[in-house]
Order: C-alpha cells, then sequence, then structure tokens
C-alpha cells in the first residue's frame, strides 16, 4: 500500500510551554510532503523528522493566528539558504499573502524560487489542490476569525487484473485499460466475461481530516464522515466549556462526539491548552465517548 503518513511537528495551544510547540503537521504522501498549519519552531522539527525539505511543495495554513503561522518566514529563509528551485505553493485565506508578503520580500530577497499563494474561501468546502492521486477540499470551521480545516483524499485506483483469466481468455492489451475501469470484456465468438471474474477490487481510498481551530460544529460532520483520522481540536477538558465557547475552541469531549458522529475510523487530538501540566485528562474524556481516540504528540509517526 502506498505510503500515507502523517508526522506531527507541533500540537500545543498559543501560549508556548516547554511540553509542546505550536502547531504544525506534514502529510507524506507516495514521498510528497505537504505541510499542514506552520507555527513557531516548524523547521526544527522538520529536521528531527528527516524529512527532506525538498519534497514539500504545498503548506495549507488554517487561520492567521500566530500559533499557525509564525513559522512561514524562517522556513522560507531556509529554503532559500538552500538553494531551493522548484516554487512553492501557499493555501491560505488572501490575508495569509497580505501579511506575510512583505516580510518574504524583505527578509528574503532574490529567492531562487517562487511563493505562489492560492486564496481559499474558509466558508466554503472546497476543492483547493488535485493531483493524479490526490485531492484536497476546504473544510469551514467556526473560529474567531476565517478558518478552514483541509480533507485529504486519497483518489479510489482502477481495479486489479487477474493475470491468470487474463491469460485464459487471452485478451489483448489495448482492452486492459477498460476493464480496469469496471467493463466487461466481449470475446470473438461473443461470450461477455463479467468484470468481476476479470478483475478484484483495489485498496479502498483513504482519507484524513485535520479541524483545527474550531468550536464545536455539527456542519462538519458530513464533510468528514467515515474519515479514516480525524485531527480534532481539543483545547479545553469539559470543566472548561464555557471558555471554550467564548474563545471558539473544543472540549475532548465534543471533539470526540463529531468523530463518533461522523464515525470515523481514528480520532487523534491535539491543540492542547498550557493550563495542563497532562495531556491525559484530555484524552480520557475523549475516550468515554469514542474509543479509538489518540493524543497527538511532536514525533508522533502515524500510519494511515
Amino acid at each position: 500500500m502506498d505510503k500515507f503518513e502523517l508526522n506531527i511537528l507541533g500540537c500545543g495551544s498559543a501560549t508556548p510551554t516547554t511540553r509542546h510547540l505550536p502547531t504544525s503537521q506534514v502529510l507524506n504522501f507516495r514521498e510528497k510532503l505537504f505541510m499542514i498549519d506552520c507555527g513557531e519552531g516548524t523547521q526544527l522539527e522538520l529536521r528531527k523528522a528527516r524529512q527532506k525539505f525538498s519534497r514539500l511543495n504545498h503548506i495549507f495554513i488554517s487561520h492567521i493566528h500566530g500559533d499557525h503561522c509564525f513559522g512561514l518566514p524562517g522556513l522560507i529563509s531556509t529554503f532559500g539558504l538552500l538553494k531551493r528551485t522548484g516554487d512553492l505553493v501557499i493555501h491560505a485565506h488572501k490575508d495569509v499573502e497580505a501579511m506575510f508578503k512583505p516580510m518574504i520580500d524583505s527578509f528574503s530577497e532574490n529567492l531562487p524560487f517562487e511563493v505562489r499563494f492560492n486564496h481559499i474561501d474558509p466558508n466554503s468546502n472546497s476543492l483547493i489542490y488535485e493531483d493524479r492521486s490526490l485531492k484536497v477540499h476546504s473544510i469551514p470551521l467556526m473560529h474567531r476569525m476565517p478558518t478552514c480545516g483541509f480533507l485529504f483524499e486519497e483518489k479510489q485506483k482502477e481495479r486489479h487484473l487477474r493475470a491468470e483469466m487474463i491469460s485464459f481468455w487471452k485478451i489483448p492489451i489495448k482492452d486492459f485499460q477498460l476493464i480496469k475501469e469496471g467493463a466487461d470484456w466481449i470475446s470473438p465468438d461473443g461470450t461477455v466475461v463479467p468484470n468481476k471474474a476479470l478483475t478484484k477490487d483495489a485498496e479502498i481510498a483513504r482519507k484524513y481530516a485535520y479541524c483545527s481551530d474550531t468550536a464545536y460544529n455539527e456542519k462538519i460532520i458530513p464533510i468528514v464522515e467515515g474519515a479514516d483520522l480525524l485531527f480534532h481540536e481539543a483545547t479545553f477538558a469539559e470543566t472548561e466549556a464555557v471558555r471554550a465557547k467564548q474563545t471558539f475552541h473544543s472540549t475532548a469531549r465534543q471533539a470526540a462526539t463529531i468523530a463518533k458522529e461522523a464515525k470515523v475510523k481514528q480520532l487523534m487530538i491535539g491543540h492542547f491548552s498550557a493550563r495542563y501540566d497532562s495531556d491525559q485528562i484530555l484524552l480520557d474524556e475523549a475516550v468515554e465517548v469514542f474509543e479509538n481516540t489518540v493524543l497527538a504528540n511532536e514525533g508522533l509517526l502515524y500510519k494511515i
């Protein structure tokens, strides 16, 4: 099965602690790296994860709170020092370009590559990136400023040919593609050979959904439904539910409720408040609602 791995580079919230760094993740899909948010310290954690900087060509920024984007200027500057030549695309709300373009121009003059901004409408569930094997949609979230999450979906592969059946019927190569796409095959004597006799199912396409920062929002359930992995912020425990509502964040119990209602396979919680000396209280709370829950943590590598 092709590589589909999530590296956690940072999983804390806005106030720095000695336990967690600000939010950032890297998704490795078939050796292509896709960064999700870029808080301070991201490039150092990227080094620790032993990921090749040259394979990172797309960065997705959920919103312009500093703990999700203050690492961008430093990372781009380092790319320049490394003599990168390939373009870097930043997918984000238009305000991100307005904020960071002057900074990039000031501190990273004469870059040997182009930094391009793909503007996202955070209020829309839209296709924002697509290649031959992957597509990414935005997920509208509820926060104090325009914010969106991201749904990374592997494209469904074609059906696999059964070599022994292809050989038995002496099917010519020119017909292989139609059969992979699901067509039956008709022999020269008119015999119809069902597609299921000639092929077997391909692996089911995988999905990863990222939702941070957001208040409890049931509208995202149909978008993330059935995801193999859902990352959902869990800034607070339920004892701070009022604070969570005031700041447009979620409790661990609320994150687990979304996971349960969306019937996802695995929930990962993160964006932990600095008020907690241990994240175990958040995990315990989430597990009461959705058993298949894990904590995000710097250095964690999760294979989807």
